[in-house]
């Protein structure tokens, strides 16, 4: 479980051990789809090989790829928050191993330990917000004067 050990290294070893209780190894084959935007977040992943794209689903059209996310990277935080739904889908783009979380049973485990909740949502907290910076920088390249997302110092 090394993607698990990599992205929740800020837990503490028996917090670590809690969380390798309730994960299960999964597989997607190339183009399977792993979950769909507006749908039930129930569960979250760790990617240990593969690439997933995550998409976003525009009327009229063919979703649109918004990031690709690969090894040690977590794959889905919807489950973290209410009501509990995907923002965004996700689709395998080669074929995917992956550590699978049950999001009940991590929540659960959150609210019955508040320390390993709060390093839980501090983990989460920064791949979101890793990915807000990412978005962000990727819109400024697209619509900014200079076309860069860069910001002058």
């Amino acid at each position: 479980m090394t993607g698990t050990r990599n992205l929740f290294d800020g837990l503490s070893g028996d917090r670590r051990e809690r969380l390798r209780e309730v994960v299960t190894e999964v597989t997607f084959p190339g183009g399977t789809r792993i979950f769909d935007e507006g749908r039930r977040a129930d569960r979250f992943w760790v990617v240990r090989s593969g690439q997933v794209a995550l998409d976003l689903h525009v009327p009229g059209r063919q979703a649109a790829v918004v990031e690709t996310l690969g090894p040690g990277e977590l794959l889905g935080w919807s489950w973290l928050i209410a009501p509990y739904v995907w923002h965004l889908g996700a689709q395998a783009v080669r074929t995917v191993h992956a550590e699978e979380f049950d999001a009940t049973l991590v929540r659960a485990l959150c609210e019955a330990d508040p320390v390993f909740g709060l390093a839980m949502y501090r983990t989460v907290a920064e791949v979101v917000a890793d990915r807000l910076r990412g978005s962000r920088t990727r819109l400024l390249d697209l619509y900014g004067p200079q076309g860069s997302g860069t910001v002058p110092g």
